[in-house]
């Protein structure tokens, strides 16, 4: 488990944001979270290279830093739905920066072709091509 306050060395809050985001899986759980409310395994197919274990924690440290909530609904079989919080919506605009600087490094530095645009957020793309957007 991690500690119940994250402390960044330098006391800078871009590390604190990038404390709490950082992760194997975590921006992109959040990304689909952001959508909607999902279950494990609806979460898990999204995701396929993760493995249970590292869903499960990260998941789990995404709730105790406040940025998901987990809803246990008492049926046989048990049935339990992941939401973002308000707080996570709050980093939709961080997430899709990371988007557009990660495509344009993608493109630009890696020489890759484009990945597939899906709908981002809901956030607007001055930096890239008009057919992109």
């Amino acid at each position: 488990m991690r500690p119940k306050h994250l402390n960044p060395k330098s006391g800078c809050p871009a590390e604190l944001t990038l404390a709490v985001m950082s992760g194997a899986w975590k921006p992109n759980m959040l990304y689909h979270l952001l959508r909607g409310r999902l279950r494990y395994m609806e979460l898990a197919r999204r995701i396929p290279r993760a493995t249970q274990r590292m869903l499960t924690r990260q998941l789990r440290e995404l709730e105790e830093d406040g940025l998901v909530t987990r809803h246990v609904f008492p049926e046989v079989p048990p049935r339990v739905e992941y939401e973002a919080t308000p707080l996570a919506q709050t980093l939709s605009p961080i997430l899709n920066s990371l988007w557009i600087w990660g495509e344009k490094y993608r493109v630009d530095h890696q020489g890759l072709t484009p990945s597939p645009l899906p709908d981002r957020l809901g956030a607007t793309y001055p930096d890239l091509p008009e057919g992109d957007r």
